[in-house]
């Protein structure tokens, strides 16, 4: 494990390099997966919607085993009420069902990126959702429910986000690879340092993950947020390991010892656009659970 954690550390001194300031987003597409592709040889363009799970086969055995009674089944039930019972189908294209593969999107009318999260909430505003007193905010419990089974709707679709060719659409992507490429914290880490440098490395018994496909899966059912959520409330209940990738965002950035930027605000939306992009014509498959 010491010498994991030295690798990982060098890696992280040396940076993400797979990645050029000046390049193009389809030569990030590229060259990522040019990168991904000749450090696991074998391992094919839609498996990596399968997170750590494509590359580590005693892991892969046990999580199959967890997806045939998946602990998120009873969440998608959860937010499908939800969704109707807010009428949030009212806001979207086709009723909101498989939509997902296309957020999140520019907005030429704000010149801002924007998340499948952020429309849900506009709307159930939109709709007169007291969302305070309904006690939905971003990141998990009922809000993460219904945005996990607009997920599931969408499952098998292709990740097929956009990025034209405007400027100030083409500055929120680059935002977003800068933040993705940036060192921040205390340990001095950026998401390439974990992401992009070290999958395949183990980090305090967790295995790093390549960034390619991270996105597929989201809103996931984690372990570690459902022992979190037992050791605080003695249960975990049909909600208490979900969340959206937001809130993961939140706990890489707690894990290297920086501050977490808010949920939905332009940098985590920058980021999210960015990292969505990569990942191009990867099938969604969420939720699905994590570590």
């Amino acid at each position: 494990m010491k010498k994991l954690l030295i690798a990982v550390t060098a890696l992280a001194v040396l940076g993400g390099t797979a990645v050029t300031a000046q390049a193009t987003p389809q030569q990030d597409l590229k060259k990522l997966r040019a990168h991904y592709f000749k450090k696991f040889p074998g391992v094919k363009l839609q498996e990596y919607g399968n997170g750590i799970y494509a590359i580590d086969e005693a892991r892969r055995f046990e999580w199959e085993a967890s997806e045939e009674f998946p602990p998120y089944e009873e969440a998608i039930e959860i937010g499908k009420k939800l969704f109707k019972k807010y009428k949030v189908g009212s806001c979207f294209k086709n009723g909101g069902i498989g939509i997902k593969q296309n957020f999140p999107y520019f907005d030429k009318k704000t010149g801002k990126v924007r998340t499948l999260e952020q429309d849900i909430m506009a709307c159930l505003k939109k709709n007169g959702v007291d969302t305070k007193k309904e006690k939905l905010k971003y990141k998990k419990g009922k809000f993460a429910a219904i945005s996990a089974y607009m997920a599931y709707t969408s499952r098998g679709n292709k990740i097929n986000v956009v990025v034209p060719n405007d400027p100030a659409a083409l500055a929120a992507y680059e935002a977003g690879k800068q933040y993705f490429y940036a060192k921040r914290g205390q340990l001095n880490f950026s998401c390439a340092n974990c992401h992009v440098d070290s999958p395949g490395l183990l980090i305090r018994g967790n295995l790093m993950s390549p960034a390619l496909g991270q996105v597929s899966h989201w809103p996931a059912w984690r372990k570690k947020w459902a022992k979190k959520t037992f050791k605080k409330k003695g249960k975990v209940g049909p909600l208490g390991g979900l969340g959206t990738l937001q809130r993961r965002y939140g706990g890489c950035n707690k894990q290297v010892r920086a501050k977490p930027a808010k949920a939905q605000s332009d940098t985590y939306r920058n980021l999210e656009y960015f990292h969505t992009y990569i990942s191009n014509g990867i099938k969604l498959n969420g939720p699905a659970v994590r570590q």
